[in-house]
């Protein structure tokens, strides 16, 4: 080591020493810390509501959904039900028939979307998870599952043979009506069980078996409206829809759980953003308090600097002097917010310390993404910051020293 560049680290450690000094560190750190905990805590907060959020859009939406590109319905031959379950990456795949629909009961009507599901579909939708009270239907029987906001509105009881929840569906066809009776099919459910995961699901879906959905829309046996596919571990979500489309002759859509509620996940992702954008602000302003304890700093030792100008100390390294300074107050400050703000989300998770419902805790969710944007952030907007301060160090200034 140089002897120039040792006397300015004899000096540097004098002037960290100095009472002005320590109480400057201290004051931006504190504001350091205080705006990386809080940046951290809200992220972390925002994920656990995106998490809380999309939990709803995962219970009923499945990895992949194909649909037709033009129509309500298509066809799936033999031959692609064989090459369907040879490709790798398909886990599980659901038939499923979906319309909207008018139930009836009581005197009550009610119009909402009937979907027809096979054996297998709880396998691709754990719906079963979602269940109140019943048990999921059998197979090739008139039973249905009700959410409750369909239950709320047509008063249905459960297992309630005496009384029928009625479904109408328009026949298809051309020309006018004859004969009004003729003009639906119509069949009786037997609700077995009821389910609950939001407002708008609980009120949207009434769960029947396929073929009781197929003989209502006048499908044929292998005619549906939609392939509802579940992806094993590790598979390339890009390649099994390539090989669908494929399989497809390119005539159908295929669409992923985000795809299929995109504008709920812009409106997180917005939110997301605009919440990120408002804490920055806080941490500029807060960084920027550094910078002008940096710059009074570089003030009161004007004398100490230029006796190590004199002493062979260019003004690049005098520069890096207040740079390294600020640099260390930055990470210093959050690093302890980053634990800080650990300390709060691991409390929350595990007491759950604060609530929105008596028994819903708020959700929070502790996870990397967040930490390396708060480290980005921060130590971004603070090298700046110190860039700003440290280029105070000029020879106007050692001129006038």
């Amino acid at each position: 080591m140089s002897f120039p560049f040792y006397i300015a680290r004899r000096y540097t450690m004098t002037l960290s020493k100095s009472t002005a000094v320590n109480i400057i560190s201290v004051i931006a750190a504190a504001g350091i810390v205080i705006s990386a905990t809080a940046l951290f805590v809200i992220l972390s907060v925002f994920s656990g509501l995106k998490n809380f959020s999309l939990s709803f859009t995962n219970a009923t939406d499945p990895d992949l959904k194909v649909t037709t590109e033009i129509g309500k319905s298509f066809t799936v031959s033999p031959e692609q039900e064989e090459k369907i379950k040879g490709i790798k990456g398909i886990a599980n795949y659901s038939h499923i028939v979906e319309e909207r629909v008018l139930f009836y009961f009581d005197q009550k009507e009610h119009v909402a979307y009937l979907k027809g599901t096979d054996s297998i579909f709880t396998q691709v939708n754990p719906m079963e998870k979602q269940l109140l009270t019943g048990y999921w239907l059998t197979p090739q029987t008139s039973q249905c599952v009700v959410g409750m906001g369909t239950v709320d509105k047509l008063s249905i009881g459960l297992s309630d043979f005496g009384r029928r929840l009625e479904v109408y569906v328009p026949t298809t066809g051309k020309g006018p009506i004859d004969n009004p009776e003729k003009a639906f099919n119509k069949s009786a459910l037997v609700p077995v069980a009821f389910y609950s995961i939001n407002d708008d699901v609980d009120s949207k879906y009434v769960y029947c078996d396929l073929g009781l959905a197929q003989e209502l829309l006048q499908y044929k046996p292998n005619q549906i409206s939609a392939l509802e596919i579940k992806l094993a571990p590790g598979a390339q979500e890009e390649t099994v829809k390539q090989e669908l489309l494929t399989l497809f002759n390119n005539k159908v859509v295929i669409k992923n759980r985000a795809q299929l509620n995109d504008s709920l996940y812009r409106m997180l992702n917005t939110e997301n953003l605009v919440t990120y954008l408002i804490c920055s602000l806080v941490v500029v302003l807060t960084l920027f308090c550094l910078a002008g304890a940096l710059i009074m700093l570089i003030l009161d030792k004007r004398e100490n600097i230029k006796t190590l100008f004199c002493l062979g100390v260019d003004v690049k390294g005098l520069r890096k002097i207040f740079l390294y300074q600020g640099i260390f107050i930055t990470a210093l400050g959050t690093f302890t917010g980053l634990i800080l703000g650990t300390i709060i989300i691991v409390l929350q998770q595990q007491f759950q310390l604060i609530t929105i419902t008596p028994t819903l805790p708020f959700p929070v969710e502790y996870n990397i993404t967040n930490i390396i944007v708060v480290l980005l952030t921060l130590f971004t907007l603070g090298i700046l910051a110190s860039r700003i301060a440290a280029g105070r160090v000029n020879s106007k200034l050692l001129e006038n020293s």
